[in-house]
């Protein structure tokens, strides 16, 4: 962990980087930070002891350079980067939809670059971040890519070739099932609760759901059977889901939002 890491563009998910790496480990002082705004970059000072500096600077400097600039932004950041970072150079893009290939055609001949989607339970150390490799990246700089982003949650290595379906699933999965609970909450209003106590139903039941998922081993299949009685309330809740269609909305909403990752990809804004 004595190698410098710096976080370019340090918003809500860089700052979740920033805090997770150092409850796991890292060195303030060897962690660099940029910002658009010189307050927000004295702010990170404040609170995390890291040093801000500008974009050039960590080029220059950090043996790994995260960048977690909205994707329209990258261009842009990238143009600013080139004449300062050298070959050796970690580079870990935690865009959404902008392929590895984008950043090595745009950098020094065989700079490694890996290629991150993580999510926003980052904020809650809860984080799923799917990891793929640019054609020049070694064992090592995925080893040291899950290293950094194993400190905020989970990490899964896969092609990059899956990379927008898995943009699909979890990159954008937090936000179905915020929409889920709520729809849950406006349905638990309906049904006489107060939002306050329908809300507290709804998300300690998914915490519980989710735990029994992860920890259980079981199929969801054969979770949800657990609780679907025979001519029971539960069957007769699945019944309305399946006829209005929700499974098979399910399956279309991510597969439009695969489609536009690769629009992304393809630069197409």
């Amino acid at each position: 962990m004595s190698q410098k890491v710096a976080v370019l563009g340090t918003g809500k998910i860089g700052e979740a980087l920033l805090s997770g790496m150092i409850r796991a480990g890292w060195a303030p002082a060897d962690l660099l930070v940029t910002a658009r705004r010189p307050e927000r970059a004295e702010e990170l000072r404040t609170r995390y002891g890291v040093t801000p500096v500008t974009n050039a600077e960590a080029a220059k400097t950090a043996d790994t350079l995260i960048l977690t600039v909205k994707p329209q932004d990258m261009g842009t950041l990238l143009d600013e980067l080139a004449p300062h970072t050298p070959a050796d150079r970690l580079v870990i893009s935690g865009a959404a939809g902008i392929p590895t290939s984008f950043f090595e055609e745009r950098l020094a001949a065989g700079t490694p670059v890996v290629r991150v989607m993580t999510n926003t339970p980052a904020l809650v150390d809860e984080a799923m971040s799917v990891i793929s490799a640019g054609s020049h990246a070694s064992e090592a700089d995925l080893a040291h890519a899950d290293e950094i982003f194993g400190a905020v949650g989970k990490t899964l290595r896969v092609p990059e070739s899956q990379q927008d379906a898995c943009t699909a699933l979890s990159g954008s999965g937090p936000a179905y099932f915020f929409y889920l609970v709520e729809a849950m909450t406006d349905a638990g209003i309906l049904l006489g609760l107060p939002r306050d106590k329908a809300h507290d139903l709804i998300v300690q039941s998914a915490i519980g759901a989710a735990t029994m998922l992860r920890d259980s081993g079981e199929h969801p299949v054969k979770l949800r059977e657990n609780v679907t009685s025979p001519a029971g309330t539960t069957i007769s809740a699945i019944r309305e889901l399946e006829n209005h269609g929700v499974r098979a909305a399910l399956i279309a909403a991510l597969e439009a939002a695969r489609d536009r990752s690769r629009e992304l990809a393809s630069g197409n804004s």
